[in-house]
This record gives structure tokens, sequence and C-alpha cells, in this order.
């Protein structure tokens, strides 16, 4: 197996098992609540349960990125040990991350003329971005050199499918995303938006279900039309959520009616603080592989 180094950021939204497993590094974001500052440090410090019980009782979270000192640290640790680093960075539609990762690439070359360390911009968010970071893990388990790994990530990270949707629009109104005129009337006619990841990794808007059951429906529905091979899709499914299980099971349920390949075989996990501190309660996400994202 060809070593190297494979790394992401926490917002990657995976689990500590699953980055374990996959021998996956990751680098910590940072949120402050209630006054205090964390980690986000996939839900150690803070259980991720009770981060969004606190976001319920009406705590705004704020969040900030991974410094250019952090990653110079956090790079510096493998390059001394004479390890390639391949860092697939949050979408820098969405964050700074990735210019500040390549603002200590640099930092690190100019230290290291010899040193090899790739910084890709993913551009994918929670647990879309996570499944990027998978595939890359599995080539490199595969036994695919870091040059291959490389390659076939940049390539392919176009056709990771991000959809979301949420059930609470109280976090899109105190970040101004929507009006609160808007909130209240979206609110009282049970609006749920549906929203994707476009093809520059920035989160937009496509539709507005009236009704939980309509923008489930409307999930699956994209699914099926954008997935390798559509109904018969058998590839990387993963979910996240932010503490909305049963819409999460809901999902999983109608999926399972029309891929049934994937029974059993899609991975959830929790949208974590940082993600979470924008999208708040009552938010799922669906990711899968398929043709490349529309503009």
């Amino acid at each position: 197996m060809n070593e190297f180094i494979i790394s992401c950021c926490s917002t990657a939204d995976l689990s500590r098992e699953v980055l374990k497993e996959n021998n996956i590094e990751y680098a910590c974001f940072h949120y402050n609540i209630d006054g205090k500052d964390y980690l986000d440090d996939l839900g150690e410090t803070m259980p991720i349960s009770e981060f969004y019980k606190k976001m319920s009782e009406g705590a705004e979270p704020t969040t900030s990125q991974v410094s250019v000192g952090q990653y110079t640290e956090f790079f510096e640790k493998f390059i001394k040990e004479g390890k390639a680093v391949l860092h697939i960075s949050l979408s820098s539609g969405i964050s700074g991350s990735y210019n500040s990762a390549l603002i200590a690439k640099q930092e690190i070359l100019d230290k290291y003329p010899d040193a090899k360390l790739t910084v890709v911009d993913s551009i994918s968010a929670s647990s879309g971005y996570g499944l990027l970071v998978t595939l890359a893990a599995d080539m490199r388990a595969k036994g695919k050199s870091y040059e291959e790994t490389i390659e076939f990530i940049e390539k392919y990270k176009h056709n990771v499918h991000h959809w979301f949707f949420s059930t609470d629009l109280t976090s899109y109104i105190r970040g101004g995303r929507i009006s609160a005129a808007a909130g209240w009337f979206g609110t009282l006619l049970h609006i749920c938006p549906l929203l994707r990841v476009d093809d520059a990794g920035r989160l937009i808007p496509v539709e507005k279900c009236r009704g939980k059951n309509k923008v489930i429906t409307a999930i699956v529905d994209k699914m099926e039309k954008y997935a390798e091979n559509g109904t018969d899709y058998d590839g990387k499914c993963f979910m996240s959520n932010s503490a909305c299980m049963d819409d999460v099971n809901a999902v999983i349920s109608e999926i399972e009616k029309r891929f049934p390949k994937l029974k059993g075989k899609i991975e959830v996990f929790d949208i974590g603080t940082v993600i979470g501190a924008h999208t708040g309660p009552g938010t799922v996400a669906l990711f899968f592989c398929g043709e490349q994202r529309e503009k």
C-alpha cells in the first residue's frame, strides 16, 4: 500500500470512528457558544446533542476557521516525518479555509523545499465533503499513488451531489438569509426549502416545498434524477442531520423503496457544530455520486 497522509477539516462531518478506520487526519475549526470558545472536535468536548439543545433554547453560536498558523503546525508534523500530505479542504465557496491552507502550504514549502504537500478545494461541505475524503482513502487503500489519488479527486469532486432541506427556519432568519416576515410566513405555511451545492461549491436554494412529506419526496426525486445508474445506484450514500433523526429515517425509507441496492448501506452522521451553527436544528442533508453538478 502506498503510504501518504490524507487530511481534511472537522467540517467534513464524519465520525471519529470513520476517520480512524480510514486513517484520515483532521484539523479542527472553532466555535463560540454562550460566551465560551470550543474546538469543533466532533462532539468530544461538547456532545452535538447538547449543542443543538442550546441552539433550540436560543443560543446563537459563532464560528471561525482553521488559521494559517494552525494549518502550518498541522502540516509540519507530517512533513517532519518525511510523509507526503494530501489535504482536502472545505469548499472555497463557503469558507476561506482553502486560502488559509494554501498560505500555510507555501510557508511549509519555503521551509521544506522538498516536501510533498497538496491542497485540494473539495467544493463540498458537511458529509458530502466527508464522502469525497473517504473516496480518496479508498484510492489509497487500493494501492493508488499519491499523484493518482490527487488526479482522481480533482476530477471526481464535481460528481459528489449535495442536497439539503430544513424544517426549521429559525437559523435562516437569525443569519439574515431570509427576512423575518418571509420566515414567519414560511413557518405558517410549513415551507421547507430545498437547497443544493453548485459546481462552485456554493449553497443555493432550489425549491420551496410546502410540507415535510413533499420535501422528502423532492430530495429523493433529485437523487433518482442525478445518481449514477439511476435507481440501480449502489455507490456511497451519506446523510447528515442536525437533531432530526425522524426526518432522516423517513428519507432513508423512501430511498430504500426506490434504490433497492442501497438497503442497509446508507451511512448517517451528525451535522457538526460549525456547519450546524449556520443551519440550526432541523436540517437533513443527502449526498451521493452522480453526473457532474449543474452550474
